[in-house]
């Protein structure tokens, strides 16, 4: 075993730094911890990372008491898949592009990428199309996505650019599928075209994760708060929103809110 190798591991060792300091991840741990991304097939671009975390629970400097300090895990998201994609998949997305290019658009500026993983279909789009993307995948009579389940909202603090997802859930009851659309925007500008129009059942998801996210929904008919109150500064499912809390009084000690007791990243 390497030195390197050999330094990586004691990083990752209860007990293995000094009396008083909570670990820290070495230049070896972290080298280990970026190699750790999976593998796609030969050919293929680097899985993209959205983040790289350290220790079990996040905590940073002499807070986390797990262990395992020393731990670096590299989050990556699934790249881009290859044709064929398998079972209904290629029907779907050949449909989809068939009535792109009809409405005299180019498929490939409109459709950034299509993923398979987990035996899930996602097909990820352009913000500025997904109003004509979903308009197809409910009318047209191959794809007939009549339900959509709602849009969810996705923060990757350190996906430079893409910092914020909006995901959409497609149900079609006629063929019996399930499909995946996908949105990203900047967190400097956070603006996603609504979907209200052609999924009138949005409105009200559409209102939750922009009050939660922060994702503005332009076009949206009334896109307001849906939890907290309309003069609440932030979203409180950001994972930089800090965590809050109040004193909490029992038995007769007086326990700090969560954000003052450890530093949570």
């Amino acid at each position: 075993m390497s030195e390197e190798k050999k330094d990586a591991v004691a990083a990752s060792q209860p007990g293995s730094t000094e009396p008083g300091v909570g670990q820290r991840a070495t230049a070896s741990a972290l080298e280990a911890g970026s190699q750790n991304v999976p593998a796609g097939p030969a050919g293929r671009a680097e899985l993209p990372v959205v983040d790289v975390r350290r220790g079990m629970f996040g905590a940073s400097g002499t807070q986390d008491t797990s262990g395992y300090g020393g731990l670096v895990r590299t989050i990556a998201m699934p790249g881009a898949s290859e044709r064929p994609y398998g079972g209904w998949f290629d029907e779907v997305v050949d449909v989809l592009e068939e009535v792109l290019t009809e409405q005299g658009l180019d498929p490939r500026r409109v459709i950034e990428q299509v993923v398979v993983d987990r035996d899930e279909l996602t097909i990820q789009v352009l913000r500025d199309h997904i109003l004509t993307v979903c308009q197809a995948m409910r009318d047209d009579q191959d794809l007939r996505f009549e339900l959509c389940l709602g849009v969810s909202g996705v923060h990757f603090p350190h996906h430079a650019g893409r910092e914020l997802h909006a995901v959409y859930h497609l149900l079609s009851l006629t063929h019996r599928r399930q499909v995946r659309l996908e949105v990203t925007c900047p967190d400097a500008d956070p603006h996603i075209p609504t979907v209200v129009p052609v999924y009138p059942g949005n409105n009200w998801h559409e209102r939750e994760t922009w009050d939660m996210f922060g994702i503005v929904f332009d076009g949206h008919p009334a896109l307001a708060r849906t939890a907290n109150p309309d003069d609440w500064v932030g979203h409180p499912q950001r994972k930089d929103y800090p965590l809050g809390g109040i004193p909490v009084e029992y038995k007769g000690a007086t326990i700090p809110p969560a954000d003052t007791r450890r530093s949570y990243s």
